[in-house]
């Protein structure tokens, strides 16, 4: 450890961290965590003595492994560094960090070049499922450059389609863990759904806002952020995630009906104690399905396109996120994909001492 552990830093959608192989980092999980806290500088505002950027999107660490599974290429493994406690949490995932996953894997040799696409199966452990990312690799190698945008990211970039498969209840065991579509906690309707990310959705309207206010001024309504964390609190059992005081699921999503002229829905997400810059990939999977669903909180305010081909356009505080769902022979939804970028920003070794 004294010399330091190879770690390529990425952008990962709209997040960015560390990313490992496996081998690299100590077996025993108490050990790693310690390490990995040395490595951003947690627990402290600013992680002023490590590489985090004082910010949840930007304390994040990918544990990539090659795979057993014969429907897997590689294994990640998401945790979050928590910026001012002294907390690893691997209780969620992050489908922004996936993005980068392949390109990732790529780089470090543990999937070939395929052509001038390919691609990667990655088993995401935080969960059990398995997404396909498909990266550009013109020339043999991955192509970082290109024309795609995703809001929340300055430029453009290459493109990565993430196709996510079975990922209802992946951490709650059901689509709707309560069983129903609409419940009330604390005089106020929610919708709770598991579509990769256990979600709790509430309309910004029962909340006394307009749910288009800007990210600050929602940090600092400590009132609104009161109640959120009583009904996330409340939630956690619903769920079946049991008691979720210091665990960082489930998100907590305001809705509200859409600003653009092409939007599906306005969001703004607590993860879980602050809100978002954008939206969390899978959160906006999980969005996604409860637009769908009759009887949701956020069916009635969602303005579907009456198109399966076409995308929902969740919005969020940096624009939107496209999702595509699929339909099997029975209208039910089938997988959900999501575009995204990634960048190699850093390639070499972290010290934890």
């Amino acid at each position: 450890m004294s010399d330091g552990i190879a770690c390529l830093w990425m952008r990962g959608g709209t997040s960015k961290g560390g990313f490992f192989l496996a081998s690299d980092l100590p077996a025993d999980s108490d050990a790693r965590d310690a390490c990995l806290l040395r490595i951003m500088g947690s627990p402290d505002p600013r992680q002023i003595d490590g590489m985090g950027g004082a910010d949840p999107l930007t304390s994040k660490v990918a544990v990539v492994a090659p795979s057993n599974r014969p429907d897997a290429d590689v294994e990640y493994l998401f945790l979050q560094v928590h910026v001012d406690r002294a907390l690893v949490s691997d209780a969620q995932n992050c489908g922004n960090m996936l993005a980068a996953v392949a390109p990732f894997a790529i780089e470090r040799g543990l999937v070939s070049v395929q052509g001038e696409t390919t691609d990667v199966r990655v088993h995401m452990k935080n969960t059990g499922q398995v997404a396909t990312s498909r990266v550009q690799t013109r020339g043999g190698k991955i192509a970082y450059t290109g024309d795609t945008a995703i809001d929340g990211v300055p430029g453009t970039a290459s493109p990565i389609l993430i196709t996510f498969e079975d990922t209802a209840g992946s951490s709650c065991g059901a689509l709707l863990p309560t069983g129903n579509a609409r419940d009330e906690i604390d005089a106020t309707p929610v919708t709770c759904i598991d579509n990769g990310m256990p979600s709790v959705l509430l309309r910004a309207e029962d909340l006394g806002i307009s749910g288009r206010e800007e990210r600050a001024t929602l940090d600092a309504d400590e009132a609104l952020k009161a109640r959120l964390e009583a009904i996330r609190l409340k939630a956690g059992p619903l769920m079946n995630l049991g008691e979720v005081h210091e665990t960082t699921v489930p998100k907590m999503v305001i809705v509200s009906p859409p600003n653009g002229t092409d939007g599906t829905l306005c969001t703004r997400t607590f993860i879980p104690h602050r809100c978002h810059a954008s939206i969390g990939v899978l959160c906006a999977v999980s969005v996604a399905m409860a637009c769908a669903i009759p009887g949701s909180v956020a069916y009635d305010l969602a303005v579907m396109n009456g198109d399966d081909a076409k995308p929902l356009y969740i919005e969020q505080p940096s624009g939107r996120t496209e999702i595509v769902l699929t339909r099997d022979a029975a209208g039910q939804v089938a997988s959900a994909a999501v575009l995204r970028t990634a960048r190699k920003l850093f390639d070499g070794v972290v010290f934890a001492h």
